[in-house]
């Protein structure tokens, strides 16, 4: 993606992140990106009554002029572990993996803790330590248990589990 649109944050294989405000961001979806606007939505909605790890969903929005449909978010400002003493860390990370197990009892599961070696960018992109505690940001590949059924999530969910263990790793050990 090489267009850079004005307040950019991130940019990632199909859509850019831009800052709306101090309180709110928006993921982009413009020409074919080849995502759902509406199911990431659903997904993301789904996360947020289960509990508060997955970034909130605010409202879907259009920006006429530019012709931007707009996936609004609140916005999260990530700071950065190694400043925490690795007492505060463990913690953290207990009650992240206590939050991930809730949305897996719910029937949720992110698939995108660890990103592809293949994409640029730090390899847990997706994970945000903020002043609230660990929170995950981009629901675009996660799924919902009674969507995609029980063996493809209990396979998705074995999967991130290995994710969770290589990010506790690297979490813990810096």
């Amino acid at each position: 993606m090489d267009k850079r649109y004005p307040k950019t944050l991130s940019q990632g294989a199909n859509n850019t992140v831009i800052a709306l405000s101090s309180t709110e961001v928006a993921k982009l979806f413009t020409e074919d990106t080849r995502s759902d606007i509406g199911s990431e939505a659903e997904k993301m909605r789904y996360a947020n009554r289960i509990n508060e790890l997955v970034v909130k969903f605010v409202r879907l929005d259009l920006d006429e002029a530019k012709k931007w449909e707009m996936l609004v978010m609140e916005r999260l400002y990530p700071l950065d572990f190694r400043t925490y003493e690795y007492e505060a860390r463990v913690l953290q990370m207990d009650v992240f993996e206590e939050e991930l197990k809730q949305l897996y009892e719910a029937g949720f599961v992110h698939r995108d803790l660890r990103r592809p070696s293949t994409e640029a960018g730090e390899i847990f992109d997706n994970i945000f330590l903020t002043t609230q505690g660990i929170r995950l940001i981009d629901v675009g590949i996660s799924a919902i248990r009674d969507t995609v059924g029980e063996k493809l999530f209990s396979l998705y969910v074995a999967q991130e589990k290995e994710e969770l263990a290589a990010f506790k790793s690297y979490y813990l050990s810096r």
